[in-house]
């Protein structure tokens, strides 16, 4: 059963600090995990926030500092000396340390990893801070375990054993040559059943995934999710184990991928949050709202084209339709878009563009009909003459067709061209749509009704 935070909890925690009673924020928090307890935090203001990570023991406190939201995490780091922070960095795996101390500005940094004690660490650290956090290497941990290929298995337990003290959680043992070019992988069952005066030439795994240092973070986590890797390997461009990522980083960059797409699909150009400044919200938004504004005074264009033709008493219920076909092309755009973007992420988009294209259409055709038999049979419910109804069945038929291939085929191009196509499922198609929707809706209907 997960741990609840409550509203009284909170509370409690709010009274022993305003009371300085230590001893009771350690038995209230004794068996709290650091996630709960950075969830805590997260609710109480910077001065309490501080006052409990000043007073909890510096391996959960470091824990709680890199699992806080970042606007938290900035708050709280500012309340605290570099020495401070440095303390906590000590009992953090590199990555976690490189992720904290990128978010200080250049000049604590300096001073920061100058009050970090193992020499080592710090040397480590400055090295990922180095790499694009966007790659393999901005994600990876130098912390891991391997082994020489010219070693024993007893040899190699030894040396297992004395390296397995810096790592918090052992995923893989990994095989090197005398010049760290990485070799394979060591089967701990193997490593238990085989003679320790065997050589780890005959024992290892020679097949190993792994990814280079400069490789983008979502390809990793491709990677990592196609193979149910719990972790992998990163080398550098010589072929030498450089640092591993674990399965904990790739759900950040997961959730961080889901998070960026869902907002590029709402219109939103630009990674923010709900509480973020009014300035950074409207500039994230403003954009694509301009591009809804000028989609929507080109369908104004497109009707007034039509002005003569609408004037028409017998046509003029051509109007009340308009709506209705703008909001079937914008749906049936997106969903299309939608499907072919989730294909592009997961790399399942498989086939020729003309396969698709066929797809599409064969989709597109059973829809219509069937949203055209529904609008037929509204139409003699409602005492519509035939050929309206007719009209504007065929009319919906052709906007479906030509809305779907837009969904389809434009992610695709700006996939090819290098450019998000979660874009795509936005205003982007929405507002593309409703124009080429209602300019066909008008077209098919002047010539149907032999104007």
């Amino acid at each position: 059963m997960s741990f609840e935070i409550t509203k009284q909890y909170i509370e409690d925690i709010q009274h022993l600090i305003a009371d300085n009673n230590n001893k009771g924020l350690h038995t209230l928090l004794e068996e709290v995990h650091y996630a709960d307890v950075a969830e805590i935090i997260e609710e109480l203001d910077t001065e309490e926030a501080l006052y409990l990570i000043k007073l909890l023991d510096s391996d959960i406190t470091s824990d709680v500092i890199a699992e806080l939201d970042e606007d938290i995490r900035e708050k709280v780091l500012k309340g605290l000396s570099s020495k401070e922070i440095a303390e906590e960095l000590n009992e953090l795996d590199t990555d976690d340390a490189a992720d904290i101390i990128s978010e200080l500005s250049e000049e604590q940094k300096k001073e920061v990893i100058s009050h970090i004690e193992d020499e080592e660490h710090a040397k480590e650290i400055v090295e990922l801070l180095r790499y694009d956090e966007d790659t393999a290497g901005g994600l990876m941990a130098k912390e891991l375990v391997k082994v020489n290929e010219n070693w024993n298995v007893l040899t190699c337990v030894k040396e297992m054993r004395a390296q397995a003290e810096e790592v918090t959680r052992v995923h893989s043992i990994y095989v090197v040559d005398d010049r760290d070019i990485l070799k394979g992988r060591l089967s701990l069952k193997d490593l238990l059943t085989t003679s320790t005066r065997s050589p780890i030439k005959e024992v290892f795994i020679k097949k190993v995934d792994s990814v280079n240092v400069n490789e983008k973070a979502e390809d990793v986590a491709r990677i990592m999710q196609k193979y149910d890797l719990e972790a992998i390997p990163v080398i550098d461009e010589l072929g030498r184990l450089v640092g591993r990522i674990t399965i904990d980083d790739i759900v950040d960059v997961i959730k961080e991928e889901a998070e960026k797409d869902y907002q590029m699909a709402a219109g939103i150009s630009q990674d923010v949050e709900a509480d973020d400044s009014i300035w950074e919200l409207t500039k994230a938004r403003l954009p694509w709202l301009v591009l809804g504004l000028f989609g929507g005074l080109g369908s104004v264009f497109i009707m007034e084209g039509y002005e003569e033709f609408m004037a028409n008493p017998e046509f003029k219920r051509l109007f009340f339709f308009t709506p209705l076909i703008a909001a079937m092309a914008g749906n049936v755009g997106v969903q299309s878009s939608a499907i072919v973007v989730q294909g592009l992420a997961n790399d399942i988009i498989k086939g020729s563009l003309f396969s698709r294209l066929v797809k599409e259409v064969s989709l597109s055709l059973i829809s219509g009909i069937v949203l055209g038999i529904l609008i037929m049979i509204f139409g003699l419910i409602t005492n519509m003459d035939p050929l309206f109804s007719f009209t504007v069945a065929i009319s919906m038929l052709s906007v479906i067709i030509v809305a779907s291939l837009i969904g389809t085929f434009v992610p695709i191009i700006l996939d090819k061209r290098g450019i998000d196509p979660a874009i795509a499922t936005g205003p982007f198609i929405t507002t593309s749509n409703d124009i080429f929707g209602i300019f066909l809706f008008f077209y098919i209907a002047k010539i149907m009704l032999n104007y």
